[in-house]
């Protein structure tokens, strides 16, 4: 099922689906796998806060002891949610050459450059999964608010509550008009949950704002967009190399 099946799906449910905790088995085949390639390997997961995926990574680390002596595994908690830039970067560097350290030292640089933000269609998936109570829930669905959160360290922050979609997107651009360094080289990933067309206005004006080295656009993962709802719109971004 493809995360747009997905999502039409859970738009006519009445009762949403759970999301499952990982399991090391599918980590310790990763490690087997790129172990034929490399003789270290960088695991890069979702902050532990939101995903049991960083502690499934490092039990299939010391499982892998055994079966791979030879190969140097780390695993890092990418402390947010904006990890496909992270690993980009981090690629970037393997490919250059650098060894383990300076990769794991390129993505922790990265890490405490980029930014994300994403306004919420709707509170309601978030109440039904009792992440935020349901009276709240229920305001925000009365007042048509879309609120915009932001991750840092692997905890979700609430930053503003505008009443529609698009003064959320116009307030996101206006944040990232603060935040990009000027004359940098300026990396960005618009992401969406089941709105392409939003996504591609959102790229649309950020590429007419903003001088950007790379831009993309990127689903949201069903895992997290279980609880967020469809509708959601977001970006992530830093400056620099």
């Amino acid at each position: 099922m493809t995360p747009t099946e997905f999502y039409t799906r859970l738009r006519q449910v009445k009762k949403l689906p759970t999301t499952s905790g990982s399991v090391p088995d599918p980590f310790l085949e990763a490690y087997r796998k790129a172990s034929q390639r490399a003789a270290s390997i960088l695991c890069i997961t979702l902050p532990a806060k939101l995903s049991g995926m960083f502690n499934s990574a490092q039990l299939a680390k010391e499982m892998a002891k055994e079966t791979l002596p030879d190969v140097n595994i780390e695993v890092l908690d990418c402390g947010t949610a904006a990890e496909g830039l992270i690993v980009l970067a981090a690629a970037r560097a393997a490919a250059q050459g650098k060894n383990l350290t300076e990769v794991i030292e390129t993505a922790r640089d990265v890490m405490q450059r980029v930014n994300l933000f994403a306004a919420l269609d709707t509170l309601y998936y978030l109440g039904k999964g009792g992440r935020v109570p349901k009276a709240a829930a229920l305001a925000s669905s009365l007042l048509k608010i879309k609120p915009i959160f932001t991750i840092n360290g692997g905890d979700a922050h609430p930053v503003t509550n505008p009443r529609t979609m698009r003064g959320a997107i116009k307030r996101i651009l206006k944040i990232m008009g603060k935040k990009v360094v000027k004359e940098q080289p300026l990396h960005v990933a618009v992401m969406h949950a089941d709105a392409l067309d939003e996504a591609i206005a959102l790229r649309n004006r950020i590429s007419s704002q903003f001088d950007c080295d790379e831009l993309f656009i990127t689903e949201f993962t069903p895992v997290m967009g279980v609880h967020t709802g469809p509708g959601l719109i977001g970006v992530a971004f830093y400056s620099g190399d």
